[in-house]
């Protein structure tokens, strides 16, 4: 279970948040400045809290009282940034194996990953864009391959921020039947930001609306639809 209870001081605002979640996807929803990337960068350790906890099952990655703060690359949390964030002098294949320890059995099983990078590739479709560099693909491939670099490290808990913002509306409707499945079958919490109402009919399992860095009830137009889910 995911347990969060952070304040953090923004110049123009404090985020306060106090929330726990098992397992599905989280969003995160409210109108843009509200928090939200704020809150996944607490959450991922690029971003320290001024006070409160943060902790996944038994594993606390802050706690200001007992001066707990795991530095990001240790929280085996993986991050799809909204513009993804590839690097451009690497292929597909080498962007998804980054940050993976180095040596032969890298792309296999033989290290204990769940999946292999072939698998990981295959799950989401770009095994013929492994050679490619990310100016030869579109955003839709983009958005694949950052998914596929962050399920490759195995996290325990994957952060989106906006990934389907840049995407027409039929390629982000198919990312977000995949976004699905591949939270069903890894069965890890994911929490994605977004400010885009169909998204977040079609993705939410739980919802925290934000408005200046704190949760507030469902807007009324929005009441029908928190019902729903």
């Amino acid at each position: 279970m995911l347990n969060v209870s952070i304040r953090k001081e923004l110049p123009s605002f404090t985020i306060e948040v106090d929330l726990q979640f098992n397992n599905g996807i989280l969003v995160l929803f409210g109108p843009s400045g509200s928090g939200k990337t704020t809150i996944l960068n607490c959450l991922a350790g690029l971003c320290k809290p001024s006070a409160g906890r943060i902790a996944l099952g038994e594993q606390v990655f802050f706690c200001k009282q007992q001066g707990v703060n795991i530095p990001a690359r240790s929280r085996h949390i993986g991050y799809v940034f909204q513009d993804y964030a590839l690097f451009p002098h690497l292929t597909v294949k080498d962007n998804v194996l980054f940050g993976l320890p180095p040596g032969p059995d890298r792309c296999k099983k033989k290290r204990g990953y769940r999946m292999s990078v072939r698998e990981t590739l295959d799950t989401l479709k770009i095994m013929h864009l492994q050679d490619r560099y990310p100016a030869q693909l579109s955003g839709g491939e983009r958005q694949r391959v950052a998914l596929a670099r962050a399920l490759m490290s195995e996290p325990d808990l994957l952060l989106l921020d906006e990934p389907l913002s840049a995407l027409d509306s039929q390629i982000r409707q198919t990312l977000q039947q995949e976004l699905k499945q591949l939270q069903r079958t890894w069965q890890i919490p994911f929490v994605l930001v977004t400010h885009c109402q169909k998204e977040l009919k079609a993705l939410a399992d739980e919802i925290v609306f934000l408005e200046a860095g704190r949760p507030v009830a469902a807007p009324a137009w929005q009441q029908p639809l928190a019902a729903q889910i």
